[in-house]
């Protein structure tokens, strides 16, 4: 690994120091559109560094990608506990989604933990129709999210986790 395989963020509790590393960022819920959530979304968890006063802590955190059912409209939602944006600046929440966009998506470790979720799907016992097709649209969105660019990140909106829940209601 080399030092362009990772990226720093400065807050005011220290550096956030993120790396390119399968076993650092996980992709581990997956939401399918329902009555009450019109979207796809998967939870994504980050592992990193933080530097503070010669010392390091290693520290997990989450994020929501959400899609519209036509897998076109991007956004993010910060979860209620663990938030990778959480407790942060304006301007550093605005770093936080600039990693997002400029960084992690293009990473081999986001692009792992995408397959990862893909190969389990694939593996899973289906009895009907209906479960077959609910795979086959988990898989599009997932590839989908493979093929993010920086301007789909750019562009998203970052909202509270239970504030996108109620415009669902």
């Amino acid at each position: 690994m080399s030092i362009i395989d990772s990226k720093i963020i400065e807050t005011q509790y220290g550096q956030e120091l993120y790396m390119d590393q399968s076993v650092k960022v996980e992709a581990d819920m997956l939401q399918q559109p329902e009555e009450s959530r019109p979207f796809y979304g998967l939870r994504i968890g980050v592992e990193y560094f933080l530097l503070r006063d010669k010392h390091f802590t290693i520290e997990k955190n989450y994020f929501w990608i959400l899609m519209d059912q036509g897998l076109k409209m991007v956004s993010l939602a910060e979860t209620d506990t663990e938030s990778l944006f959480a407790v942060k600046s304006e301007q550093e929440r605005s770093d936080t989604k600039q990693l997002i966009g400029d960084w992690l998506i293009k990473t081999d470790a986001y692009k792992q933990a995408i397959l990862r979720l893909i190969e389990q799907y694939k593996s899973e016992n289906v009895a009907t129709e209906a479960e077959i097709r609910k795979i086959m649209q988990a898989n599009q969105f997932l590839e989908k999210l493979m093929m993010l660019k920086p301007e789909n990140i750019e562009q998203a909106e970052v909202e509270k986790e239970d504030a996108i829940l109620e415009q669902a209601l």
